[in-house]
């Protein structure tokens, strides 16, 4: 646990260097629901409505992004526990699809037409959406609460701007490791690999024998981002990016040349499944090639685990797990690991109808009970002292202990403009239609372009 405390400052220096960058420019983002209509409000920019006490019921809207069975149920068990303690509240739970969230969400905001309480990633869009005038400052409500003695400290950091609270750590400690199927693994007499050439040769033995090495599945861009962010970690540390972001470094530094050049090899040695590049994660695709034994190895976030065990919970049996291997021609430290903590934030919507009902439905949300349904589910609550006893998810929390340092997810930390040209340009490369060279001079003018802003 001392360990994870040391991982938790590393955090708290990251969100920090974040927000100095980010003060820099001139700043002014179960069921599953289709993406809901918005209407469009030509509205002045307002205060939250005071609340009056009408004896009427206050009706609050949800929106959230845990779709698999089990995390939607931990959910729905919090709000139904908000409302029998809260007759004064009914609340409509809206769940939708990771990628569609993220497009409705920003429709939503344009619109001035957000949900009282709704998710996101923290970082960049975040700020992003504090400068806009769309979140709700929750300080004086965090303070009178239990929440800052119950959640970790580098999740509520994250949710902190300014000194400010914007955002409630809700889910999980999230990071990127290599899942893997145990029996393909030993019925070929693989061990897990310690280097990325090691990880390379595994490939070519399971391409030998006709199983496809990496389940990626392109299309949101996000996943094949984790390729890139653990290349570049394993070549030079979290030095390239923080240069890069602070303005001391360039996204063309030799780090991000070396990730995008793995990956462009990667493809060509047939490393992923044909039409990989389109392919969606959110309906599983990626999956659903391990889950037929088609497929050998998945680096994805650890919310993997809650997939499996609500869509095939047999697949658990085969599943394994390793950190990201060491690069063998690098001294930088192989430990690092890419995530976050508090993966999603809970914020309530400058335009709630009735803030302190938010709040208090968020504090539901993140009790004790939802957080033990969490852990249940398959997932690493952002709480203190969090014990677990599945071994998938325990090798993924010493995975987290171990670790020296934690590089931000670059989706969610860059500001969304750099962001965006990260991502488009990353699948470009997996594309072999751009080259690493040329897609780091876009991600990087993007970078000079929201400096000069």
């Amino acid at each position: 646990m001392k360990k994870l405390q040391k991982v938790i400052t590393l955090v708290l220096a990251f969100v920090l260097v974040f927000a100095l960058v980010a003060c820099a420019g001139t700043t002014t983002e179960t069921p599953v629901a289709e993406s809901p209509e918005v209407e469009v409000e030509e509205t002045e920019e307002a205060d939250a409505p005071e609340e009056v006490a009408t004896g009427e019921t206050t009706e609050l809207t949800l929106w959230h992004i845990q779709t698999h069975e089990l995390r939607a149920a931990v959910i729905e068990d919090a709000v139904n526990r908000f409302m029998e303690a809260n007759p004064q509240y009914t609340v409509e739970i809206v769940p939708i699809q990771n990628d569609v969230y993220k497009e409705t969400i920003t429709i939503a905001m344009a619109a001035n037409a957000l949900p009282d309480v709704f998710v996101s990633w923290s970082g960049g869009p975040m700020i992003e959406y504090i400068n806009a005038g769309h979140l709700y400052d929750m300080t004086d409500f965090v303070a009178a609460s239990d929440l800052p003695d119950r959640l970790l400290e580098a999740g509520m950091a994250q949710g902190t701007y300014n000194g400010s609270v914007y955002g409630i750590p809700g889910e999980s400690v999230a990071i990127s490791a290599v899942f893997y199927n145990r029996e393909i693994f030993d019925d070929l007499g693989l061990s897990v690999p310690t280097t990325v050439g090691e990880m390379e040769d595994v490939a070519e033995t399971l391409i030998e024998n006709d199983i496809i090495p990496f389940a990626l599945a392109n299309g949101p861009r996000w996943t094949g981002s984790m390729y890139f962010m653990n290349l570049a970690t394993r070549y030079a540390g979290l030095s390239p990016f923080q240069n890069a972001v602070s303005g001391t470094g360039s996204f063309e530094d030799g780090s991000f040349v070396f990730a995008g050049e793995r990956i462009a090899d990667w493809v060509e040695r047939d490393f992923f499944a044909p039409g990989f590049n389109g392919a969606d994660e959110d309906t599983g695709q990626s999956r659903q090639l391990l889950y037929a034994d088609q497929a050998a190895m998945h680096i994805i976030g650890n919310w993997f685990i809650s997939q499996v065990l609500s869509e095939n919970p047999d697949f658990h049996e085969k599943l394994g797990v390793f950190s990201f291997p060491a690069y063998e021609n690098s001294d930088a430290n192989s430990d690092i690991v890419i995530g976050t903590v508090g993966d999603n934030f809970y914020h309530i919507a400058s335009t709630s109808v009735s803030p302190q009902g938010s709040f208090e439905l968020i504090t539901f949300i993140t009790d004790e009970t939802a957080m033990a349904g969490r852990i249940d589910a398959g997932a690493i609550p952002p709480i203190q002292g969090v014990t677990v006893e599945d071994p998938i998810l325990q090798a993924v929390l010493s995975i987290i202990e171990e670790a020296s340092e934690v590089q931000l997810w670059y989706d969610q930390y860059l500001p969304p403009e750099v962001a965006q040209a990260h991502l488009n340009t990353l699948q470009e490369i997996f594309g072999l239609t751009m080259t690493p060279q040329e897609a780091n001079a876009e991600v990087q003018a993007a970078m000079e372009s929201y400096r000069d802003r």
